[in-house]
């Protein structure tokens, strides 16, 4: 009986390893929690591309959208850690999100394994072509008189935009009215149409309607000038100094994950961001690559870990005082 059962978990493990090493023997979801063509869309599609070719099979995005992305990411966390389910995180579903909604059913820091740190990405506050503002002082001051008539677009509650947009009404004491958007896409398309007058959003998604004029660039909240916008000013030459604040995306997977697979997705990221196409593509949006030690789990791990200690009190105070 004790041979038939040793025979037994021997071939369960054998049969376990074999799975792990032909891992993936078919297509992987990547869940991208935000609507097609918003930044993180862009992101995730420019690096599915080369894990695809690493892995051997296709990885293929999924818009999962709906409560500032943590809809999508909550679905990814409930997913079976088998491989074949992973997500693109952000600032605002890995970082803002425990401040902002209440009964959230993760936990960033815990209910997920890291596989890689795909870069971040400066925020700039962009207005609508015609605001009648000429620099970023004046925008503040105009923005400070009109109050509530003033609309503010955001990617919904959690996002991005929502989470910075939020930070820059606090420090400059205005009081906007936040139009909510299922996505960043479907917010500058308004911005665009001067429905709205301005939100805070990612380089990745702004710089191309930046340099077509569609819209209108006031500052770029980073300590030095972006190369691919080098007539914005930065906050603090334009006079905002404390309001310094970079989003960053992150590949994750439900917890739980197989030591082989975990390792053959930690690879396939480190080759996209080694991908010479791909960091073309990223480095043109305006998005940060990361350097080697700052892409892999460990690291993105106590990154998560840092962001959340950072915004949880940070926005907290913040929707207190726009309330």
């Amino acid at each position: 009986m004790k041979r038939a059962i040793a025979i037994g978990v021997l071939a369960a493990l054998t049969s376990f390893g074999a799975a792990a090493d032909t891992y993936p023997q078919r297509p992987i979801t990547m869940i991208v929690p935000f609507a097609a063509g918003g930044p993180t869309d862009v992101v995730a599609r420019i690096v599915a591309e080369p894990m695809s070719r690493a892995l051997g099979q296709q990885v293929v995005v999924e818009n999962v959208t709906g409560a500032g992305g943590t809809t999508g990411i909550t679905r990814g966390a409930q997913a079976a850690p088998d491989g074949y389910t992973i997500m693109v995180g952000h600032m605002g579903t890995h970082g803002a999100a425990p401040a902002l909604f209440k009964g959230l059913k993760y936990d960033p820091a815990t209910s997920f394994d890291p596989i890689g740190f795909l870069g971040g990405v400066p925020i700039l506050i962009v207005a609508k072509k015609d605001f009648p503002a000429k620099d970023f002082k004046g925008f503040i001051e105009a923005v400070k008189a009109g109050g509530p008539k003033i609309n503010q677009a955001h990617a919904g509650v959690g996002s991005v935009s929502h989470s910075t947009g939020v930070l820059f009404d606090s420090q400059v004491g205005v009081k906007p009215t936040l139009v909510t958007y299922r996505g960043t896409g479907p917010a500058m398309n308004d911005l665009m149409a001067g429905q709205v007058d301005f939100m805070a959003d990612q380089i990745v998604n702004v710089g191309p309607q930046i340099a077509g004029g569609t819209i209108k660039a006031y500052a770029i909240a980073t300590p030095e000038r972006a190369p691919s916008l080098p007539d914005v000013p930065t906050t603090k030459e334009a006079g905002l100094p404390g309001y310094e604040v970079s989003a960053w995306n992150a590949v994750f997977a439900p917890k739980g994950l197989p030591a082989d697979v975990k390792a053959k997705l930690v690879a396939a990221v480190e080759a996209a961001l080694n991908d010479p196409i791909a960091t073309k593509r990223l480095t043109e949006l305006g998005s940060n690559i990361p350097k080697a030690d700052e892409r892999g789990p460990a690291a993105l791990q106590k990154l998560v870990e840092s962001e959340v200690a950072r915004w949880t009190p940070v926005l907290r105070s913040a929707v207190e005082s726009n309330q």
